[in-house]
């Protein structure tokens, strides 16, 4: 068998990936602001804190692994995007599905943020911790009669449409609820997004959207005019995750455009809204280099008059998804490490309390990222490790290649940084594992904001 057919996921038996780095940084200890969220910084005794607080006192107080969330660098990131699109007809709609919780939807709607949801138990969340229906926009693509039968009970501002089944089937609810529906109708525009080939979401191939280019999309705009239970206001497109330039946005406006001309000159409709989705990428690593709120402000609102312009049409409203882009660098995951076990001629392999359960991203998207000895500082030499998790599963891997310290050992915490988005989110019970809980901190004081599960949650569910 191939070892990019492995079954414990690529890469698995090489020693560090062809075009990987090959020397360890100049300095094991130093804390790449890029990666890490606003506040976290070392102490005068080598010591990780954030928002003042040493990573040892949230390891005594709250256990690990555990998510340790910025909420300053959180609500920073908020008002950035915020204040990036003001005076340019926009609206920021937070992507739930990157993490979402009650204080979460708190923080956005104090800072003036609306959110997408993807499901009826994210919009159960967010309706639950008071943001307002309006300011809520449901997606999905296959959203149950109840999920469509709750948002429009709901008053949801937006439901963006991803099939001509749920068309036909949200036209009926809205009428049998006597309201007509604001919808979106979302569209695949034949840009693929220089990304991992799972998430990138605007080529043909795949389950999302209705199809410029098939004629789908037109033929959905169609019969979206002729229902009395909707309210046709606008196209989506969304290209894909964790991209770091404009280019292909600008190539989706470009159709999403043509679209808007088209509807115009065969129904005499000017559409008012577009939205662009989200996707724009973070730093993992040193090696990432995502760009800042008021530049891809900028550049989609250019790129979306520019377009617009040459057609002959209006500019209308832009809505754009961040969500990654927001809270993922906002958090890191604090592990304790269990086992060092070094491999002679290979690498050493450092195990920590949690692993594949409370981040999946390594196994399931072959995603990098960075790892520090967060406890204290060391002058050891550096070590090529790999950060591995405690489950039954060759794969369970948290960290595929960095340098740690030679003198890491048991006891010693470890921090990942960029976690904040999927991590929490797409945490499981493999191995009956217990999902880690979310510990907020700001301004030298730390609280839970989702609780660590615990054997009696497990076995709650479990109706013998």
């Amino acid at each position: 068998m191939s070892r990019s057919a492995h079954p414990a996921g690529p890469r698995h038996g090489d020693v560090l990936p062809e075009g990987h780095w090959t020397a360890p940084p100049a300095d094991l200890n130093a804390l790449d602001p890029k990666v890490w969220a606003q506040t976290v910084t070392r102490n005068a005794d080598g010591a990780v804190t954030v928002g003042g607080i040493e990573v040892a006192a949230l390891a005594e107080e709250f256990g690990t692994p555990a998510y340790i969330l910025d909420e300053t660098d959180f609500r920073a990131r908020c008002r950035a995007w915020r204040e990036a699109f003001e005076g340019t007809h926009a609206e920021v709609y937070y992507a739930g599905k990157a993490f979402l919780s009650r204080a979460i939807v708190r923080w956005l709607h104090e800072e003036g943020l609306n959110v997408d949801v993807c499901s009826g138990g994210e919009l159960t969340v967010a309706l639950s911790a008071g943001m307002p229906a309006a300011r809520i926009a449901l997606h999905g693509n296959n959203k149950s009669t109840a999920e469509l039968e709750y948002a429009v009970k709901s008053g949801v501002g937006h439901v963006v449409v991803d099939s001509f089944e749920e068309l036909a089937r949200l036209s009926w609810i809205a009428q049998q609820q006597g309201v007509r529906q604001k919808i979106l109708i979302r569209v695949t525009v034949g840009v693929e997004a220089h990304t991992h080939e799972f998430i990138a979401t605007a080529h043909e191939d795949q389950k999302f959207g209705l199809s410029l280019t098939g004629g789908q999309a037109a033929e959905a705009v169609r019969r979206a005019l002729t229902l009395d239970g909707v309210e046709l206001v606008g196209i989506h497109s969304h290209i894909g995750s964790q991209i770091f330039d404009t280019a292909g946005f600008e190539v989706a406006a470009r159709r999403v455009v043509g679209l808007l001309a088209e509807i115009k000159a065969e129904h005499g409709v000017e559409l008012p809204e577009i939205d662009l989705g989200g996707g724009l990428g973070i730093a993992y690593t040193s090696d990432d280099d995502p760009r800042e709120p008021a530049e891809i402000a900028a550049s989609l609102a250019q790129i979306v008059q520019r377009e617009c312009a040459a057609a002959g049409l209006s500019v209308p409203k832009l809505s754009v998804e961040p969500g990654r882009a927001i809270v993922g660098p906002t958090a890191f995951t604090l592990y304790e490490v269990g086992t060092v076990k070094p491999l002679e001629g290979l690498r050493t392999y450092v195990s920590v309390d949690g692993g594949m359960s409370d981040n999946i991203r390594t196994a399931l998207y072959d995603a990098e990222y960075s790892v520090a000895l967060a406890s204290r500082t060391s002058d050891a030499e550096p070590m090529l490790s790999r950060v591995v998790g405690k489950h039954c599963e060759s794969g369970d891997i948290v960290v595929r290649d960095a340098f740690l310290p030679a003198d890491v050992a048991p006891g010693d915490l470890l921090a990942v940084p960029a976690t904040g988005a999927y991590c929490r989110s797409m945490a499981s019970n493999y191995n009956h594992a217990l999902k880690p809980p979310v510990i907020a901190v700001r301004e030298g004081e730390a609280r839970v904001i989702v609780r660590r599960e615990t054997e009696e949650d497990l076995l709650r569910l479990d109706v013998g």
